[in-house]
């Protein structure tokens, strides 16, 4: 099966339920396959071939949908770009995955539509929302409106198809622990995520999904997918800037799936929820990063009638471990066992499996694991390497994690964020863990910083909830009665918010370069 089957098949069984809502545009099935095989023969007749990379930087919208399904309609490669990210990010992008087409805003264009086409592959770019002059080899999206102005008018599906080894799709990475990289993705291993996180959120029809976060994050592209793939309806949102917004929108389509992040989850519990009438809403995720347990005990009373989902994963297999919400309160720490159709297992530093209780690293087996990193074969070889039987790989997550006796997950922390110190390690998420359970705390970051006495000295970077007011020596001895003296942060600083990365990740290195700074 291949990922652009999701719509097709949908618009052939159910033409008039409606896939997506935008603002104030609804579009059916039958719609959006349409616009996306008008899309698939512009792309065509400008010369896109068999395999081309396409980058769409665009905010979530209906135009975002229609051109990640038309380029794969096309047999192209979408790239999604977070519309976020500023115009020198999209250019690095562009040239680093080598897309010959590029998807903007008409604005964009106007302003960085010349600079992109001198880019070595670039030779087309399509504007969205308006007619583009003095821009030579740019073309306006067609839509609905530009084909009865002359634009491409053929809404057949184009005749031939990528096979399921093909790829589908580049998603780069945060680059919070390095220089972004392309996950390269089969139709495969798309269809086999989608299949298997719709089969444990037990996705339907009937399933209304808001989402806000980037299409250019995976957590917020397989919200798409697996609504298409079950046949609900996904509503797009750009952001979570306006949270009373967002929740009225849960009333009025009477959503039924909402993911968060956790500083997400943070902003939506600072609002009144019981005002709303949520009582269609069915289950909420968590992923990106572990959700303290003061987080979730706060969702279960604010909505005690959902079901919690705490999840793992990462964009080079999307998904690897859910925990059951019956599981929520007994093991609220937990990032939940290995998603269907999946092997998890912890090996030591030599490669070992190890016994349930000790702490190792994460590995990965899967029909959904990535095929590798898009033009970097060293850094491809760092984290898939071979597996149990000849020629396969497995993926190397770079997360340490323990295995309770019933297989349940703890994730410890990535291996380059522990904090070595005064000859221990230290997990900031322990650290995190603890710290978030004094009343007042928002968010909080640890890291460590180079220490010419401790080696490294444990930092701890805090927001307060508004109208709250904290100390540094209150947090401080918070942390010494409850955390063993080497774990105490040496400083804690309290911010009015902390950096975030494009998929709402805390950036830790943004905030070691900051503390490193002020520090000299």
């Amino acid at each position: 099966m291949q990922v652009e089957q999701f719509l097709e098949d949908r618009a052939q069984r159910d033409p008039d339920k409606i896939a997506v809502v935008a603002g104030d545009r609804r579009c059916t099935y039958a719609q959006l396959d349409e616009q996306a095989n008008r899309f698939a023969h512009a792309l065509i007749e400008a010369g896109l071939q068999r395999w081309d990379r396409v980058g769409i930087y665009l905010d979530n919208s209906v135009e975002a949908v229609v051109a990640i399904f038309g380029v794969l309609k096309a047999r192209g490669v979408f790239v999604v770009i977070n519309s976020q990210a500023r115009p020198e990010h999209a250019a690095s992008v562009l040239g680093d995955s080598g897309s010959v087409v590029a998807i903007v805003h008409a604005r964009t264009v106007e302003v960085h539509g010349s600079d992109w086409l001198r880019l070595p592959d670039v030779h087309t770019v399509f504007a969205v929302g308006a007619t583009v002059e003095g821009v030579k080899g740019a073309r306006v999206f067609p839509s609905c409106e530009t084909t009865r102005s002359g634009g491409p008018s053929d809404v057949s599906r184009p005749p031939a198809r990528n096979i399921d080894v093909d790829l589908a799709a580049l998603i780069y990475t945060s680059g919070s622990t390095g220089k972004p990289k392309g996950a390269m993705l089969t139709h495969l291993n798309m269809v086999s995520a989608a299949r298997s996180v719709t089969e444990y959120l037990e996705n339907t029809s009937a399933d209304v999904i808001l989402n806000f976060l980037p299409l250019a994050f995976s957590y917020g592209l397989y919200q798409v997918l697996t609504a298409f793939l079950a046949g609900g309806t996904v509503v797009l949102e750009r952001c979570l800037g306006y949270p009373h917004e967002i929740v009225r929108t849960l009333q009025r389509e009477r959503v039924t799936g909402l993911p968060l992040v956790p500083t997400a989850a943070t902003i939506l519990l600072q609002l009144d929820l019981s005002r709303y009438d949520l009582s269609r809403l069915r289950y909420i995720t968590n992923a990106a990063a572990p959700l303290p347990p003061g987080r979730i005990r706060q969702l279960r009373a604010a909505l005690p009638h959902v079901r919690l989902y705490s999840m793992y994963g990462l964009t080079e297999c999307k998904r690897v471990s859910y925990l059951p919400p019956d599981q929520i309160d007994i093991r609220p720490t937990s990032v939940g066992r290995g998603m269907p159709n999946e092997e998890v297992y912890i090996v030591d530093d030599c490669g070992r499996r190890v016994a349930p209780g000790v702490v190792g690293e994460l590995v990965v087996r899967g029909a959904h694991v990535m095929q590798g990193y898009w033009r970097q074969p060293e850094a491809t070889a760092e984290v898939l390497r071979p597996g149990p039987f000849p020629g396969e790989r497995v993926l190397h997550t770079g997360d340490l994690f323990r295995m309770d006796d019933e297989g349940y997950l703890y994730f410890v922390g990535r291996k380059d964020d522990m904090i070595k110190t005064r000859g221990e390690k230290v997990s900031p998420l322990v650290v995190e863990r603890i710290i978030s359970l004094m009343p007042g705390i928002a968010d909080v970051a640890v890291y460590g910083l180079p220490d010419d006495v401790l080696g490294q000295a444990v930092v701890a970077a805090v927001t307060p909830n508004p109208g709250a007011t904290l100390t540094v020596h209150e947090i401080k001895r918070h942390c010494a009665q409850h955390l063993e003296p080497y774990m105490v942060p040496r400083l804690v600083e309290i911010r009015e918010s902390l950096p975030l990365t494009g998929s709402g990740k805390i950036d830790r290195r943004a905030l070691r370069t900051a503390s490193a700074g002020a520090a000299r």
